[in-house]
């Protein structure tokens, strides 16, 4: 047993605390980017497209655009805001 201030060595193999915050946002990222598609599927394709068929119409196909666009901008508003909070 060795009690002394050296690390042990599965201590130095760990990884440094950025490498764990790299792969955090990257998880995070994708858990955001998989939700952004969740919400437009869901909300903008059944707002847009009462009736799906093999096409879109240029309506329904402005009608998502815009969705989307509102979406974005929202998610940005609150992005914005969580991280002024997180600042404080």
């Amino acid at each position: 047993m060795d009690f002394g201030g050296s690390p042990s060595s599965s201590a130095a193999s760990m990884p440094s605390n950025d490498v764990v915050m790299d792969q955090v946002k990257q998880q995070l990222a994708q858990q955001y980017a998989e939700e952004f598609f969740a919400v437009v599927r869901d909300k903008c394709f059944a707002k847009c497209i009462p009736k799906p068929g093999s096409s879109i119409s240029s309506s329904e196909g402005t009608c998502v655009t815009r969705c989307v666009e509102r979406y974005i901008e929202a998610t940005g508003i609150v992005s914005k805001a969580v991280l002024q909070l997180g600042q404080r």
